[in-house]
Parts: C-alpha cells; structure tokens; sequence
C-alpha cells in the first residue's frame, strides 16, 4: 500500500487520476494509510519493550546458572571433605591392624622362641631309653632328667656298653647324697669303647629281675608258674652306690645277652 502511495506521488498522471476518483474512494485511502502509520508506530513502540524485556530474563538466566554451579561447587567440596575423613579412617584403621598384626606376630615369635628354649632344654636333659610296658614289650620312649649338676651346662648321654664295663664308680662328696660319679675308666674296657668319661654322673641303669609268672590256666590247675627274666629301666637317683652296682650286674641275667643301657649327666 505504502509503494502504491509513492507511485501516486511520484507519476505526472497522478492528479488526474485524483480528481476523477469518486470521494468516497480518497476517504478509504486516506483512512487505510493512517492505520498503516499507527500499526507501524505501534510496532516501533514495542521494540524497545521487547529489547529490554529479552536482556532481563537472560540477565535472570545467567544469575540461576551461577547459583547453580556455586551449589555444585559446595556439593563437590562436601563429597571431598568426606573421602578425605573415610581415607583417613580408613588409613588409621589400617594402621591400628598393622600395629596389632606386628604385636601378635612379635608375640608368636616370642611363644615360639620360648617353646624353641623348652625344646632345646627338654633335649637337652632327656633320652630316649627302653621302656618296660606292663605287656611285656620293650618301647622307645623320651624320659626327661632334670640336671642335678648347677650351672646349667651339663646335658645327658646315653651308652650302651656290654659287661664288663672296665668303669670304677664312687660317690662323690662335692655332688647331692646318693649321685653316683664314674671315678676311672679303664682305657681298654667296653665302657671306654662306648664313650664313658671320668666325672660322668650316673643317672640311670637298665636292670634285670627275675619273677614267677604263673598263667590263669596253670593257677587253675594247681601249678606254681614258671619263672621270667624282665628288663628295665632303674633311676639311681638317690639311691646308694651298693644297689647301683647290683643293679648294672643285674644285667648278666638277661636272657638276650643285650648291651647295659647307661644313662649319664655330662659337663660340657
């Protein structure tokens, strides 16, 4: 409508064509261009409304962005505030189990230092000697004999010799009543042979006893039994020198004609 107008202006036959039109039409022209002025007025209005309306809401947009990454900031702090707190219980707990796994560990080593010294100990004052069990059998069984000498370093031997032993016993003043002590040994005897010493205490003996034995059918039948030579072990501690040598004579009753077990305390 606006380059019909201009046309109209800018035309040499635009007067002509004015005057012949009928009024009415003139009225309806003039009436269209003001309504087109005022819409376009009206729109030009409404610019600078917009324009400002369009920078607040960002404005309002960019505050709500910022809270936002200022509430995930706090949020990220918090979550790592708190892994540090769970690595350092974590780290304390480890600490206390590794002190408590060090304790338990020095204390296993330490029981089993000890129990090592018992065994050591054990061996040391013990031997392995034929042990007469009430069924007749001979078995290998560990005796312990605690140390009668002082100062803790003796141990015991054992030997086996065969009769006659070429040993000349006594009982030593210097040692408890009833220790019996190996006064010579003769350099040609079997206990020379074996590994006896002068000085050497005697702890133990095998010993033979001879005793009836009468089985139940025979005591049914009125007999008297029969006699049977056994073979132990005899502990000498405390007992007199004279019974010590019946004792190790004693062996020439066995039947088997085995070697006489001696068991001895050594110093070292």
């Amino acid at each position: 409508m606006l380059t019909n107008m201009t046309n109209i202006k800018s035309s040499p036959a635009a007067p002509a064509r004015y005057a012949a039109a009928p009024i009415w039409r003139l009225l309806v022209l003039s009436l269209a261009f003001l309504i087109s002025s005022q819409e376009t007025t009206a729109f030009t209005s409404q610019l600078p409304s917009t324009a400002l309306r369009h920078p607040k809401q960002h404005h309002v947009v960019l505050l709500s962005s910022s809270s936002d990454d200022d509430a995930t900031s706090k949020l990220l702090e918090k979550a790592r505030k708190l892994r540090e707190e769970v690595s350092a219980v974590e780290q304390s707990k480890a600490e206390v189990q590794k002190q408590n796994d060090a304790k338990a560990q020095a204390q296993r080593e330490a029981e089993m230092e000890e129990q090592k010294q018992k065994d050591q100990q054990r061996l040391r004052y013990s031997a392995e000697v034929p042990i007469l069990k009430d069924m007749g059998d001979e078995v290998m069984e560990r005796v312990d004999f605690p140390p009668r000498l002082k100062g803790g370093k003796s141990r015991i031997v054992t030997i086996q010799a065969p009769l006659p032993l070429g040993l000349v016993l006594g009982e030593d003043i210097s040692i408890p009543a009833g220790m019996t002590s190996v006064d010579e040994v003769a350099s040609e005897g079997n206990g020379a042979a074996a590994g006896v010493k002068q000085g050497d205490i005697v702890r133990a003996v095998t010993a033979c006893q001879t005793t009836m034995e009468t089985p139940t059918w025979q005591l049914l039948a009125g007999g008297i039994g029969q006699p049977k030579t056994k073979r132990f072990m005899y502990s000498v501690d405390g007992r007199p020198l004279e019974e010590v040598l019946d004792a190790i004579g004693s062996n020439r009753m066995d039947v088997q004609g085995r070697d006489v077990w001696l068991v001895l305390e050594r110093m070292d």
